[in-house]
């Protein structure tokens, strides 16, 4: 109840007196706004419009034209971290989440559990009378709890949410992307030849919630947390958003960094003097070389033309989700609510290297240490962001969209740190057009708000003492432009590098992340003077060697008290094949069922690396059986076996690079089988890739069987899970059709082994599979 009973009880409710406001649901503080968070990914501070670079940004730039934009807010420097920042208000330690929830591990703090001594703001909202809407990226839901089967605690509705739709994990094929509405799974609603794209589809979803609240509780403020699919990769839009930049990167990276940084310091965003540090800052055996730019001018005729391409790609797909955003603007202009709506828009890290020095068709390449081909690449030209790419542009451009700073997201320098953020709220900012350059984080946002609205966090939530906030509101800073920041110090760690933040100087190691070098001991740390040198280009470690050591023993004081370590710096591929829980016990066989949700690759069956068999009971009841029986991932890398023209097939898909193929010789008739799939590992390759011989079979009869090579990573980084009778999204091979739902028969379960005896007599198990039907 909002308060206890005050009415009156006797025995005839004739003579009883009622009390309703006790059961009233709680009201926000009178004259309360809205809150609209749009946070989008890997984008670095000049690359949008608004903050001089060459993307053009026109919803931003209107509300940062009639609010605030701020020069020095920074982040944790990838995903995960950063919104739980925005969803509790504490550092990504204190959240579980000290890396992407694909690569936690079993520490305090990098576990991937939100615990609930760090309550959500959207739960402290719900409390106070506010509508609550998450539409988007959730990167932060364990990923064993992340299938239809699991807990929901770590869902959105039990995190403080009345609503979610969107997608689980780090990123998502925005052409064919796996959804989730509430608290399950559902299929897209419609394809991209009838004009699908993630982005709109997220803004239909988004106005048609601000509908509902407006038309039937239009006095009740309301939340909602806007996460888009952009910029992560893939980076897909139509062909006429990309065009729109043709010619505006013609001239390469290097010269985008050189044209940018002039803009910046005009338009107020950088001060008179920013230096511009070195394209390729990071000296040999202190990094991934993969994380190295390479020189514009030694690139060939077709590699320039691809890289331009891939720029345009990312610039169009920016734009285009802006777009998207502006419908819901305008939406809240024509209904009136946008003056007294605070609008926060921002990017969750800087510019993404993940596309390698060759950039990629196929982001997944990184995820498995697989090496971009050149000639691969430009095979798509014509068709890059399409969905016949899963692309992502060179390390180049990330630096590029990062200027004036080093390197990009995952590093602790501000080009994986410094983002753009605008703040528009005419109700309660004075200001118009102006830049503030106070130091800021993302674990600050919360305060914030908070603040605006005249709510402080409480001690208690849901009966569990809180963590005390460690950010501080901005808002002193909403009407006045020259005063002094009020936040002290600021920590980071990300995948093994290290910085930290105070009284405008900063201390950062000089140690590559996903590097796997280790030997944290020795890292050499840098010092800068940030108030005198933003773009962190003149260390002055050597000159001042007591400020230096202040600050890294500081660091150690921050990492004691937000339980930050082990540091963690191994490969990408490490990283996400260590052992995570599972939402059940391991076992030596798993069964899957038709007619079910997708299960998410993370929490499937663990095939990677590793020999397998997969049993397949069916019966075929129609001469034209055909369709998908069990299929995994997609175009990009997966694996899927299916009926065509009555035979069987099987199909690995080795990241899109290579269609290994496998298929019975002859039809089968109406009738009851088992068919098998076992692949026995022999060997590793060059890029740590599986080798070994897969055999198919009908019953007890081999009929195919031939050299095979496997991935050593994931499919996907998320989506495109585990389906059984069909193919949730974007088809393994196009050797079978959409829609791929198995028709013409039954298929009972799909059993999938990784038993080390399991190949000792696949005749015997085959029996025996259709002896248990």
């Amino acid at each position: 109840m909002s308060r206890p009973f005050q009415g009156v009880i006797n025995v005839d409710v004739r003579e009883s007196i009622p009390d309703w406001e006790a059961f009233a649901a709680p009201k926000a503080p009178e004259g309360a706004p809205n809150v609209l968070i749009v946070l989008y990914d890997d984008t670095g501070l000049a690359a949008w419009s608004p903050f001089g670079g060459k993307i053009e940004m026109p919803t931003l730039q209107r509300l940062a034209d009639n609010g605030l934009r701020y020069s020095q807010w920074h982040t944790t420097a990838l995903c995960s971290p950063t919104r739980s920042t925005f969803m509790t208000g504490r550092n990504h330690h204190q959240n579980g989440m000290a890396c992407i929830t694909e690569g936690s591990i079993g520490f305090p703090g990098a576990n991937a559990h939100i615990p609930p001594e760090c309550g959500s703001m959207a739960e402290v909202l719900r409390q106070n009378g506010y509508n609550t809407y998450w539409i988007g990226k959730n990167h932060n839901i364990p990923i064993e709890e992340s299938t239809a089967g699991s807990s929901k605690r770590h869902w959105p509705l039990l995190m403080g949410w009345d609503r979610f739709y969107g997608f689980i994990g780090g990123e998502t094929n925005q052409w064919y992307p796996t959804l989730v509405e509430d608290n399950h799974f559902i299929d897209q609603p419609y394809q991209p030849e009838q004009g699908y794209h993630l982005s709109k589809d997220l803004a239909d979803h988004a106005l048609q919630m601000l509908r509902d609240s407006r038309q039937s509780a239009p006095d009740r403020p309301w939340l909602m947390w806007f996460c888009p699919g952009a910029n992560h990769a893939p980076h897909h839009v139509a062909k006429e958003w990309a065009d729109k930049y043709k010619g505006k990167f013609d001239d390469g990276y290097e010269a985008y960094r050189e044209w940018v940084l002039p803009r910046m310091v005009a338009q107020g965003v950088l001060p008179e003097g920013t230096d511009l540090t070195r394209i390729n800052p990071m000296p040999p055996g202190t990094h991934d070389a993969g994380d190295d730019m390479r020189p514009w001018a030694d690139l060939s005729e077709d590699e320039k033309k691809l890289f331009i391409r891939m720029a345009e790609v990312y610039a169009g797909f920016s734009e285009y989700t802006d777009h998207q955003v502006g419908r819901i603007v305008e939406f809240l202009e024509q209904t009136g609510q946008l003056d007294n709506t605070i609008v926060i828009y921002c990017a969750d890290n800087g510019a993404s290297g993940e596309g390698t020095p060759n950039g990629s068709v196929n982001e997944n390449k990184f995820f498995n240490g697989w090496p971009d081909e050149m000639s691969e690449n430009l095979a798509h030209l014509e068709d890059l962001g399409s969905p016949e790419t899963y692309n992502h542009y060179p390390t180049g451009w990330a630096v590029a969209f990062s200027t004036p700073f080093k390197m990009f997201k995952r590093y602790s320098y501000a080009g994986g740190t410094a983002d753009p953020l605008v703040i528009h709220w005419p109700a309660g900012i004075k200001a118009r057009g102006e830049v503030r350059h106070q130091y800021h984080h993302s674990t600050d946002i919360v305060p914030t708000i908070l603040d605006c609205i005249g709510i402080k966090f409480p001690a208690r939530l849901n009966g569990h003492k809180q963590v005390p906030l460690p950010g501080v509101s901005m808002r002193y800073s909403f009407d006045k432009p020259k005063a002094k920041t009020r936040k002290k110090r600021q920590y980071y760690a990300m995948l093994g590098t290290r910085g930290i933040w105070q009284d405008g100087w900063k201390a950062v190691t000089v140690h590559g992340p996903t590097s796997g070098l280790g030997n944290f001991d020795a890292d050499e740390w840098e010092l800068y003077h940030v108030d005198k040198d933003r773009s962190e280009a003149r260390n002055l470690a050597k000159q001042f060697p007591d400020k230096l050591k202040e600050l890294v023993d500081l660091w150690f004081t921050e990492a004691g008290r937000y339980q930050v370590l082990p540091l963690d710096d191994r490969l990408p591929y490490e990283i996400l094949n260590d052992a995570r829980p599972q939402a059940m016990a391991p076992q030596d066989s798993y069964v899957y069922y038709p007619d079910a949700a997708e299960v998410p690759e993370a929490a499937a069956v663990n095939l990677r690396g590793r020999s397998y068999r997969i049993l397949a009971s069916i019966e075929i009841t129609d001469g034209d059986a055909a369709g998908v029986i069990f299929a995994t991932g997609a175009r990009f890398g997966g694996h899927a076996l299916f009926l065509k023209d009555r035979k069987v097939w099987y199909v690995y898909n080795f990241l899109g690079v290579e269609e290994q193929t496998f298929v019975s010789p002859e039809p089968l008739s109406p009738g009851r089988y088992v068919l098998g799939v076992e692949f026995a590992k022999e060997g590793q390759g060059k890029y740590h890739e599986t080798l070994g011989t897969t055999k198919l079979w009908v019953d007890d009869a081999m009929v195919a069987q031939g050299p095979m090579r496997t991935q050593i990573g994931t499919f996907t980084l998320c989506g495109d899970g585990l389906c059984v009778g069909r193919d949730s999204g974007d088809p393994v091979t196009a050797k079978y059709p959409k829609p791929s739902a198995f028709r013409g028969g039954v298929i009972r379960s799909v059993e999938i082994s990784v038993g080390d005896d399991q190949y000792v007599d696949l005749e015997k198990e085959a029996f025996a599979a259709l002896a248990r039907e």
